[in-house]
């Protein structure tokens, strides 16, 4: 049996490839159709696992499913190679954001491992906003003020449409002639991450947002 080797956010592209193939079939397509809508879909995801060892691959081929009941088996297959999120500590947490005294904590027994990939959470009282995310297999946490926007809007993160908040991270940037300068580098997302965890099909803008924060902040 492989090892477990899908992360949350390439499970949720998965699903969504298997969506597009389903809606192939529901149409009625033409059998070259459907065809070459599997090989597309197959194409996309292995894409996502260059280092795929034969029997990765195996889990991922979905070219002989035809029916609702085989592509539901095949998600259901698929979801059990997925990997947890690291088990993380309310003291590692701490030690994260060393500076927050009065640091609120999240409910760590109410979070499903499997269904992240970050870790969030906001404090009403204060108007902030927790990220924590695995980068080079170091978990790193960025905290943010949020404002929530009264109008839906993109999610920078998963790319879909929703309740969002604008959320800032001030850095103090190096500035030579001006030691005291800080710069706020914001983006707007899910207010609500659990909802994002569930789209987020990508993490290349996380990474971004994270890298730009932590290399301002040198």
């Amino acid at each position: 049996m492989a090892e477990k080797f899908i992360r949350n956010h390439e499970f949720n592209f998965i699903r969504k490839q298997v969506d597009v193939i389903k809606d192939s079939y529901k149409k009625g397509s033409d059998k070259n159709v459907i065809n070459a809508v599997k090989d597309s879909a197959y194409s996309k995801i292995i894409d996502l696992f260059p280092n795929a060892a034969d029997n990765q691959l195996d889990v991922l081929d979905l070219s002989r499913l035809k029916t609702e009941a085989e592509f539901d088996h095949y998600l259901e297959n698929a979801s059990s190679f997925l990997l947890l999120f690291p088990n993380i500590t309310d003291q590692q947490i701490k030690k994260m954001f060393p500076k927050n005294k009065k640091l609120k904590m999240p409910n760590l027994d109410s979070i499903d491992l499997e269904s992240i990939t970050y870790l969030s959470w906001t404090d009403i009282g204060t108007n902030k906003k927790f990220l924590i995310y695995e980068m080079n297999k170091k978990l790193v946490g960025i905290e943010c003020r949020y404002n929530l926007l009264s109008r839906n809007n993109v999610c920078s993160f998963c790319n879909t449409h929703g309740q969002v908040a604008f959320i800032s991270s001030v850095t103090k940037a190096k500035k030579i002639n001006n030691p005291d300068y800080y710069k706020a580098i914001g983006n707007y997302i899910c207010f609500d991450s659990s909802i994002c965890n569930q789209k987020m099909t990508s993490v290349n803008y996380l990474e971004t947002f994270i890298k730009e924060i932590f290399q301002e902040n040198g």
